[in-house]
């Protein structure tokens, strides 16, 4: 069994340790994609707030932003995030 890369664990899971940002995951998760103002509908939270969970998250690798003309679609990572799955079965 290869040895977890404890940074890389601990960036992961620090992105994981706010209510926000697992919500935000959990809906990227089982919805899919969505654009930016989308996430507003779910969180009840100023989009400035919502931004700065969402730099968060792609920080550690967990989402994927693509943007278009005017706007920024976000998406699960699903590699990184089966990385942290693994990693965490490790343990």
């Amino acid at each position: 069994m290869p040895e977890v890369d404890a940074d890389d664990l601990a960036l992961m899971c620090k992105a994981l340790g706010h209510p926000a940002r697992v919500r935000l995951l959990r809906y990227l998760s089982a919805y899919g994609a969505c654009y930016f103002g989308s996430l507003a509908d779910i969180l009840p939270l100023a989009p400035s707030t919502i931004s700065q969970h969402v730099t968060i998250l792609k920080q550690a690798g967990l989402i994927l932003g693509s943007a278009d003309e005017q706007r920024v679609c976000y998406c699960v990572n699903p590699e990184r995030l089966a990385q942290l799955k693994e990693m965490i079965g490790q343990m």
